[in-house]
């Protein structure tokens, strides 16, 4: 296999794993030889190489294949006084490591270059306060967001962004980064993920390099960490990651933190972690809303049109995949994206027609399925009440009757059976369900206020 073939497949693992993981774990990776069904690669460090065998083996073996290339396993060549391992072959998505002397690679050279340098995780030009559409589920996050990328004095150390895949974390770190380096280029800004900010740790423990890498660290003016739910569990990095935080705090430099849960949620996070991350501000990105994804789409479609001028979309189209596409933005944007590009092929309209028959698969997969427990959780918001007395024992009418809705909404919005309903109320028998279902549906008809509070939270929980 020659470096250009290698070239071609780097570029295809680009697109499958993600510029973050590409940039940490497949750019180093350095394409030596192939021979006897083994492709050996040299990477920096041991760590690496164990790392890339247990998560990304498969992958480059089937790509390699793929191509056309007979490869049975993977070798990494690292510079490491260790044994050599076992090889492996590829269908346990391991590989063989090898170990040779080189010369230790230096971390990164002190002062501003060496930031540059270590700034592993590129910024997503696409990724701007312009390019982000608010609406109430964010607005909050947004506003911090604008607050610290203005560069002045810190009013909130750390802001924690947290929330599920696709709604928009990552695109509000990326524009803070952005924003601060049009403002305030003077000033240092890391932006890395926390599975960067492990291996650069990693590295420096192996090449006894710590002293720079704390110099590094603590010299920045803003550290920006992604995904810092990665670190939980490895007990020396996250002791590492306390260091540099109390040291930047003390200094007065700004740090922001993405999360995929609230801190105290995150699992075998230290407290002591978790006490720092929560002294700050902490958002929490809620899920979109239909007004929001609808947003969303009209910004893609007038970015879209420069790109594809001829193409029309029909009314309805854009309402029915906001309505449909509500758990992610990324596949809501993905789905779009692969609507125009398909109508462009066929040279057709986007309407109703097309639409379902170019995203049968993820209209089908988007089909969110609502739970007992989600509705329950709903209805007690809704009527002000705690979840333990929608499902306790007490008979009093301000329980009684949103116990009532709620189990009429189970019925409705879910498979579950009569006598499955009545378990998750406290264990009642099928027949208790059964009567608040029908003293509800006899309620639409005669109580207007039950008929609205029934459509409202009916509205709300298949956004």
């Amino acid at each position: 296999m020659t470096q250009e073939k290698w070239g071609l497949l780097r570029n295809k693992l680009l697109k499958a794993i993600g510029r973050n993981n590409y940039t940490t774990w497949i750019e180093p990776l350095e394409f030596q030889e192939l021979q006897d069904g083994v492709a050996v690669f040299s990477v920096p460090t041991n760590f690496m190489g164990n790392y890339v065998s247990q998560n990304f083996a498969d992958l480059i073996l089937y790509e390699m294949n793929t191509a056309g290339e007979s490869v049975q396993r993977l070798a990494f060549r690292v510079a490491a006084n260790s044994p050599v391992r076992p090889a492996i072959d590829a269908t346990t998505a391991a590989a063989q490591v090898v170990t040779e002397e080189k010369p230790k690679p230096q971390l990164v050279e002190s002062g501003n270059d060496a930031l540059e340098s270590l700034q592993a995780a590129p910024l997503d030009a696409r990724f701007t306060f312009d390019s982000f559409v608010v609406g109430k589920p964010n607005e909050l996050a947004h506003a911090a967001a604008r607050r610290v990328s203005e560069g002045g004095p810190v009013t909130f150390n750390p802001l924690v962004l947290y929330g599920g895949v696709g709604l928009g974390k990552t695109h509000l770190m990326h524009a803070i980064a952005w924003e601060l380096k049009t403002k305030r280029p003077d000033l240092n800004v890391l932006y890395l993920s926390a599975e960067q900010f492990m291996y650069r740790f990693v590295q420096a423990l192996r090449e006894r390099r710590m002293m720079d890498f704390k110099h590094l660290f603590r010299s920045v003016d803003v550290l920006m960490v992604d995904d810092v739910q990665f670190i939980a569990g490895k007990d020396s990095t996250q002791e590492e990651f306390f260091h540099t935080f109390n040291a930047l705090v003390d200094q007065n430099k700004q740090i922001i933190i993405s999360a995929d849960r609230a801190p105290g949620e995150i699992k075998d996070l230290e407290d002591r972690v978790k006490s720092r991350l929560q002294c700050g501000l902490v958002v929490d990105l809620h899920p979109t809303d239909y007004e929001l994804r609808l947003g969303i789409l009209q910004n893609k479609v007038q970015q879209y049109s420069n790109t594809y001028p001829d193409l029309t979309i029909a009314d309805g189209v854009l309402e029915f995949l906001a309505h449909r596409i509500s758990t992610n933005v990324r596949v809501l944007e993905g789905a779009l994206t692969r609507l125009f590009a398909f109508a462009s092929l066929v040279g057709r309209e986007i309407d109703m027609e097309l639409t379902q028959d170019c995203l049968a698969d993820v209209l089908r997969a988007s089909e969110r399925k609502i739970t007992v427990e989600e509705i329950q959780r709903k209805v007690s918001d809704y009527y002000n009440i705690r979840l333990s007395d929608i499902i306790g024992p007490k008979r009093l009418r301000s329980y009684a009757r949103p116990r009532q809705v709620a189990m009429y909404l189970c019925k409705q919005l879910t498979s579950r059976s009569l006598p499955e309903i009545g378990r998750r109320f406290g264990g009642r028998d099928h027949t208790t369900v059964m009567h608040g279902v029908k003293r509800i549906e006899e309620l639409k008809s005669t109580d207007g206020q039950i008929a609205e509070d029934v459509e409202m939270l009916r509205r709300s929980l298949e956004a």
